[in-house]
């Protein structure tokens, strides 16, 4: 049986209902052996860490994460880019994995917390008034913004690089848990190839192209 790792931050709740359960079993509790198992299995579930191969193709820019698609427009983006962009919205179910990944590999030259509050992912203004963590990444096409975002049951961003981090397509970089949502801008020259309401797989699925290898490291 093929075994799927779990994620750094999961180890301190799965320990503690482990022991739980253990115990439970040794004074043979049924009743609280069966509800400590179940949770047990539940945060073992949400927490994992399956191993994602990216795809060949030095151009291709994958998702950062698992989920639906929800929304893909052209828009405004302020903070990093600072000029026209591509947004695509990824809504994460409580059942997805909520690994996010690099979408392209690059330098960090820029993170940015913002806090806020704890709308549901699925609403319009959640992206702007959620908390939020944002990751620029500079890279040989171009800059790209991935920003995790705080859902209604998820209130806590985890990060797992840091500004001046290297980092490479489909290396994972955080998390958000249970149920929240990931934004990804792109320039606007990129070739997309997913829609509205596709699923797609952190790390793997490749949700647009570069046209071109500009080189622009500075």
């Amino acid at each position: 049986m093929k075994k799927i790792p779990i994620a750094g931050p999961g180890y301190k709740y799965l320990i503690p209902v482990a022991l739980m359960t253990f115990l439970a079993y040794y004074y043979k509790c049924l009743p609280l052996f069966v509800f400590f198992l179940g949770l047990t299995l539940f945060i073992a579930f949400f927490f994992r860490d399956p191993i994602r191969k990216p795809p060949d193709g030095s151009n291709f820019i994958l998702a950062p994460a698992d989920g639906r698609i929800v929304k893909i427009e052209k828009v405004h983006e302020d903070q990093f880019i600072k000029g026209e962009a591509i947004r695509i919205r990824i809504f994460l179910s409580l059942w997805d994995v909520h690994i996010n990944r690099s979408p392209y590999g690059g330098i960090v030259p820029f993170q940015r917390y913002i806090p806020g509050g704890y709308l549901s992912a699925f609403k319009e203004d959640a992206p702007l008034q959620n908390e939020r963590n944002l990751i620029g990444l500079l890279t040989g096409n171009g800059k790209i913004l991935v920003v995790q975002i705080a859902g209604k049951v998820a209130r806590r961003i985890v990060t797992w690089i840091k500004t001046g981090d290297l980092v490479e397509p489909g290396m994972p970089i955080g998390m958000i848990k249970f149920g929240s949502g990931t934004e990804l801008y792109l320039p606007t020259d990129v070739i997309i190839n997913v829609k509205e309401g596709d699923r797609v797989r952190g790390g793997e699925t490749v949700l647009g192209e570069f046209q071109r290898d500009k080189k622009i490291y500075s």
